[in-house]
């Protein structure tokens, strides 16, 4: 399993419209790609701005690529980034998830 990772920023007053955006644009490509197994959008305020991060898990560096193309270490970005985007990342960082934990399930008891 890959891990994807990308960082950009928008003006705190942005944030809320970006982050709605972000869900019709990018968390939209990645979910309706064959082998993405996840979305995370991360935010947190920083001084005057917003800082977003996406975090994708895929099943396959070839489902990265489905996604992001063959030069898939560059960021992708939709039409209307340049209006909210003051800092982004333009490229992405992978990973190769080592070890993965799910959420402890408490055991059903039968009746």
């Amino acid at each position: 399993m890959i891990a994807r990772i990308w960082k950009g920023a928008v003006r705190k007053q942005d944030s809320d419209a970006y982050a709605d955006y972000m869900r019709d644009t990018g968390i939209a490509g990645y979910a309706s790609t064959p082998g993405n197994r996840g979305v995370w959008m991360l935010r947190r305020d920083v001084g005057e701005n917003t800082e977003f991060l996406m975090f994708t898990l895929w099943d396959t560096l070839e489902a990265v690529k489905a996604f992001a193309g063959p030069d898939y270490e560059t960021a992708v970005f939709y039409p209307e980034d340049d209006r909210y985007l003051v800092e982004r990342d333009r490229t992405t960082t992978h990973y190769l998830v080592d070890t993965e934990l799910g959420p402890r399930r408490e055991e059903s008891t039968r009746p």
